[in-house]
């Protein structure tokens, strides 16, 4: 097989469907998706998709109670600071141990120099740059396991930028500028103040989605940023 071919099955391609549908929000929040209508749209057979909403169940995407239709998951205030407080955890670690070796991933530069044009683009353009910006700085570590935990939490984490984008609620600007940064401070070996960086700059996402979905917003929806 020719380098860079990869064979996708029948239930991968469905499912990776179904994903871009949730994320840009093409299905909406609370939405129902059966067996029979994902069979009807993909004319495949039930079974197979069953196992595609099956895999969008695990990621968090869709959520299914007992005996019940699959629904498009439909994130609260409190979700959205689990999610985030979850990736939070792993991500300022992440960049503590990388300040230890000064290990900055050109895959996470490349990410970020892409952000960093798109000021004409749409504000939904830059998930998926910025996701690619923070999985590589955790892969960067060089740890199978800690990847395999980041991405555990990938499509939440990725429908909780969707969001955040579609709001407008933070610049292209002010991404790139506070990325930039905290590879700066890697670089420099400070992984306190890159790890400090992080914290704000997830937090004022993530309270600016809670007020955004109803919630009471923390201080950090406030924060400033000399990139904003």
């Amino acid at each position: 097989m020719p380098t860079g071919v990869h064979a996708v099955s029948v239930v991968d391609a469905i499912a990776a469907d179904l994903r871009e549908q949730v994320l840009v929000g093409r299905a909406a929040p609370g939405s129902p998706l059966t067996e029979q209508d994902v069979a009807q749209r993909y004319d495949v057979a039930r079974p197979t998709a069953k196992a595609a909403i099956e895999a969008l169940v695990f990621e968090g995407l869709l959520e299914r109670r007992t005996h019940k239709t699959a629904r498009v998951v439909q994130l609260g205030p409190e979700d959205v600071r689990d999610i985030y407080r979850s990736r939070a955890n792993l991500e300022s670690q992440v960049l503590r141990e990388l300040a230890l070796t000064r290990a900055v991933p050109a895959e996470a530069r490349a990410a970020n120099a892409e952000i960093l044009g798109m000021d004409d683009a749409s504000a939904m353009d830059v998930v998926g740059p910025d996701m690619r910006f923070h999985t590589a700085l955790i892969d960067a570590l060089g740890s199978p396991r800690t990847s395999r935990m980041y991405r555990s939490l990938v499509s939440e984490v990725t429908l909780c930028m969707a969001q955040v984008q579609g709001r407008q609620l933070l610049t292209a600007k002010l991404i790139s500028g506070e990325h930039e940064r905290m590879l700066e401070l890697i670089e420099a070996g400070d992984g306190d103040g890159a790890a400090a960086l992080l914290a704000d700059h997830l937090g004022r996402a993530r309270e600016r989605l809670v007020e955004q979905l109803g919630g009471v917003p923390g201080p950090e929806a406030s924060l400033t940023s000399p990139w904003e």
